[in-house]
């Protein structure tokens, strides 16, 4: 499948960028290229294969959410330098 010069100053024009002739043409290429590799697996016998969003099993590498004790105030303030009550004092912007 090839992509014509159009359609490569289409997608340019929609990512916002301005491309010089030479670089129009080896894009063309390239994205061809990309094309007739993914149009490949139109050959392929797909039936019964679930779609995935993941070559592999995504596991949640994260520990469970346990309730536990809060750090007391005096703990939260003891590095800050400078706090104001129960709120961190930051200089203005």
């Amino acid at each position: 499948m090839s992509i014509s010069r159009e359609e490569v100053l289409h997608v340019a024009n929609l990512a916002r960028l301005h491309l010089p002739d030479d670089e129009v043409e080896r894009f063309q290429g390239q994205l061809s290229s990309i094309l007739d590799a993914v149009s490949k697996v139109r050959e392929l016998d797909l039936e019964g294969v679930p779609p995935t969003s993941h070559p592999h099993d995504v596991v949640n590498v994260l520990g469970e959410d346990e309730p536990h004790e809060c750090l007391s105030l005096e703990d939260v303030f003891a590095n800050a330098p400078d706090h104001a009550g129960d709120l961190f004092r930051v200089p203005p912007a």
